[in-house]
Order: structure tokens, then sequence, then C-alpha cells
């Protein structure tokens, strides 16, 4: 049964949670792989609103197993929280069905100071200010905490000393105070008593799902130009956010893998700071702001809106060998009189076909657009089953980006509602699997 990798084409806040959700109607799995609380999907169920930012989407779904990879950093307080408010809405009442890896790293209060602390310099990169960075900076320097921790109070509080002992210079600049090592390990454990029941090995958990023919949805938690390797740095998160960290965050080999499906919107937005070349500053970004309701789950902020960008996503695709596209927020352009699409930039004297990661290059690209006809607004309530039943132009719009980025689409969403989508092939259709099937193995006769 095939394992499936979603991931954001764009800068993040694509649409993500729905789409999961959506997918998730045929998934006996969902795991994440990377990020913290700074992610922030909302999904809307029967018109009620859901927020996760720990638990994977597929929280929603009944019988799902949900799973926190070894590559997240978790922040025990609101994943706490966050399962309190399933269980208040009758999910999450089986511990199988939430599987935290021990091995994925905690952050603390500590963590979320001193994001605070730069994010208030000059230089800042508008962070959400949860902690994320200076967690996987503990991580990296192998001081760090890990979730498994929080089982074990001694080797906590031995610890948590010592990852303080190396941020403390860092902490005294700090006009706050911070809480000591006793009263910080006194509250830990009290969330480790609820946390317990959920802890486990979660890469054996997915090993085991996938010998045992299940079907397996990895869910990125950013976009991928937001990557720390890959995407417009420094204005990125702290890690891998293409489809190859499900491997690495999740401890599963690349063979597993059997399709790359990429979220974007019709449109483009960002969040924090970064160049954005096809940013809109006028009537239509805040319309597009208003309808799209782009304000951020996790933080509120309002999002940097703009017209879809196509040498941007040649590169997202590229970069996690996207297989198909999940075009959403269709809905958001309807009744503009004309459409535009970033289809190539200008650089001095060059074309480029696909976007520069270098920041001062980025910064001053100059979009080159083509204009399209735009459509209607549709009537409320108005169905539409399948791609032939939307507006001629919205037909041709959706044709001109699977044509130019080369990548044909799966999905069209044009509404928050779960009925409010198209699914023309599910990734989750019947897979030869060709290395592990028994087809000639690669290299043959080298």
């Amino acid at each position: 049964m095939p394992v499936v990798v979603v991931v954001g084409a764009q800068w993040g806040d694509e649409g993500k949670g729905k789409v999961v959700d959506l997918l998730t109607e045929n998934a006996h799995v969902v795991a994440r792989w990377g990020g913290g609380a700074n992610a922030g999907h909302t999904i809307v169920v029967d018109g009620k609103k859901y927020v996760t930012h720990l638990i994977p989407s597929g929280v929603l779904r009944a019988g799902v197993a949900c799973v926190l990879g070894e590559g997240m950093v978790i922040d025990p307080k609101i994943l706490v929280e966050e399962i309190r408010t399933f269980r208040a809405h009758g999910l999450l009442r089986d511990s199988r069905e939430l599987i935290v890896s021990g091995r994925a790293h905690l952050t603390l209060p500590h963590h979320r100071a001193m994001d605070r602390l730069r994010e208030s310099r000059p230089g800042a990169i508008g962070t959400t200010q949860r902690g994320i960075g200076p967690t996987y900076e503990s991580k990296a320097s192998r001081t760090g905490l890990r979730v498994e921790d929080l089982l074990r109070p001694e080797r906590l509080r031995r610890n948590l000393e010592r990852n303080l002992g190396y941020v403390r210079p860092f902490l005294s600049q700090l006009d706050e105070t911070m809480p000591g090592v006793g009263e910080l390990v006194e509250e830990y454990l009290g969330y480790a008593e609820e946390l317990r029941s959920f802890v486990g090995d979660a890469s054996r958990f997915l090993h085991d799902s996938i010998r045992q023919g299940k079907n397996v949805l990895f869910e990125g938690a950013h976009g991928v130009l937001l990557d720390l390797d890959h995407g417009t740095y420094p204005f990125v998160t702290s890690s891998s956010t293409t489809a190859g960290g499900a491997c690495t965050g999740c401890g599963i080999g690349p063979t597993c893998i059997d399709a790359v499906v990429g979220i974007v919107k019709a449109y483009t937005t960002r969040v924090g700071n970064g160049p954005f070349p096809t940013e809109l500053f006028d009537s239509t970004g805040e319309l597009l702001r208003k309808v799209g309701h782009e304000f951020g789950s996790t933080t509120g902020r309002p999002r940097r809106c703009g017209w879809l960008d196509i040498p941007a996503l040649r590169l997202t695709s590229r970069l996690s060998g996207i297989e198909s596209l999940a075009i959403t927020k269709l809905d958001v352009l309807d009744g503009l009189p004309e459409i535009k699409l970033c289809v190539a930039y200008r650089l001095g004297d060059k074309l480029l076909d696909e976007m520069p990661l270098d920041p001062d290059d980025l910064g001053q690209v100059e979009p080159v657009y083509d204009t399209m006809p735009g459509w209607p607004a549709r009537a409320p309530g108005m169905a539409a089953h399948t791609v032939d039943d939307l507006p001629q132009a919205a037909r041709q719009y959706l044709a001109r980006i699977s044509d130019l980025v080369g990548v044909p689409h799966s999905i069209v969403s044009w509404g928050p509602a779960r009925s409010e989508a198209i699914i023309d092939r599910s990734p989750f259709a019947p897979i030869a699997r060709s290395v592990l099937g028994g087809a000639t193995p690669p290299f043959a006769g080298i």
C-alpha cells in the first residue's frame, strides 16, 4: 500500500491541514517529521474550526494513528494542551492513536526567551518566537533534552542543568526572571505523567506499519522554501522541510516513499521577513488577505500576499520530487477581472526560469507576468464535483499552472470545508513499487 509525503510547495500556509485531512480518509497513519509549535494547521469539519500546532491533521479521523517523529522539537506544555483539547472533542481517547517519539527534542522556556530576545534586535528574520531555532541549536550542540528525559526524573534534572549552563550567558541579557531548575523539573514532570502513555519508538512504529501494508501519510509542517539547507536562507525555519526530511526526521528509508504531493495556493503568501518577488502592495493584495483570511494560525500575524510564483514552484518541485499538485484556495480568486501569473524573473539582462536562492539576487529580480482572464464568483453553495464543473477560465488557469511547472494537479480546493474539494486521483491509489516489487535492480549490468 502507498506511502505518501505531502509538502508545502511555497513559504508555508498553503492549506496542508485541509489536504492532509482529506487524504487521511484513506490513511491508517499520519506522521510529522520536523518543526514544532511554530506550525499551525487550520481544518474545518462540519462548520467547526480546529487548529493544530504539533499533532498531525489526521487527529480528526477516528482510528488514524498520529505520529510525532524524531526530527520534531516538542513543547510539552503545548502538546498537553492540544491533547486535552482534542480529548474534550472525543478524540485521542485511545493512547494508540498518538505516538510521540522519545527521541524528539524538548522546547523549554529559555528557548522561547532566547527567540524573543533575538527577534527584538536588528536583523530579526520574523520567527514565531516559539523557541524553535534555539531548540535545534541545543540539539545540534548535543546539549538538548529529549522527550524520553521527561520519564527519568534524575536525568531530566541533570540534563536541564547542563543545558542551562550553556545558555546562561545569553539569558543574562534578558530583563525577565527565568524559572529555576527545581521549578522547571516539577512542572515538566507533571507534563510527563500526561504524556507517558503516548511516548514510544516512532521510527519502529512507522517501519512496522509500512511492512504491514498500511497507508502511511507524512505531513510536512512548513513550506519547502523555508528549508534550512535549500530555502531562502537566512529567512528560513530550522529544520528540513523538503520531502527528504521525512526520511531523516522519522527514520525511514527513501525506498519506502511511493508518492510526493506538493500543496500550493492559487496565489502566494509569506509571513516574516525576506524577499517576496510577487508581493502586492495595492488593493488586490489587501483583497487576497481579506477574502483568504490570511492571518497566521500560530501568531495571528497578517500574511504578505502576492500573485502565484511559477519559478518558485519549479524550484520546490525539483527539490522535493513533487509528482502532483494540490491547488488550494482557488475560490479566493473568484470575481477578479484578471489574474496575473509570474512565469519567469528578469535579473539584469538574464531571464530566469527558476527562483534564485541568493538573497541579494532574489531581492532584485523583476517578475515577468502572464495575464489571464478571471472568472465570476460562484453562487453560495454551488457544487463542483469535477474540474469540468469549474468556470472555463478557472480550468485554463489550473492547466496553465500544471503546464508551466511540468507537474499535473490531482486535487483542487475552492473552500475550507471537506466537501469543497475535487480529488482527480488519490495518491493512495494502487502504486507499483518498482524497487521492492521485483523489478530490475537499479544500476543492473554496470
